[in-house]
């Protein structure tokens, strides 16, 4: 009973480290997103997809077509709170 407890309580602490700050606006054009793993485990290939469909998306709904601006990456090693993160800035054309 412990160990479930103790298991249910760590997938949720998990779960809660893992971050997205949405499409926020940074200028007259410029648009950011920001999107971090909740362990160190996947890498950044996952999230760099995601924010990158994200990215599509927006400018897609507003007809228009994604340029990538900058694309940072954190490099491992992923440990003590170091997960993987991505940083898309990007305009909409």
């Amino acid at each position: 009973m412990l160990r479930k407890i103790l298991f249910i309580c760590l997938t949720l602490f998990l779960v809660s480290c893992a971050s997205n700050t949405g499409i926020i606006k940074i200028g007259e054009e410029k648009l950011f997103i920001a999107k971090q793993a909740a362990t160190g485990f996947p890498g950044t290939g996952g999230i760099k997809t995601e924010a990158l469909k994200e990215a599509s998306e927006y400018c897609t709904s507003q007809n228009k077509i994604l340029k990538i601006v900058e694309l940072k990456e954190n490099e491992g090693p992923y440990i003590l709170g170091k997960y993987p993160r991505v940083e898309l800035t990007f305009i909409c054309e």
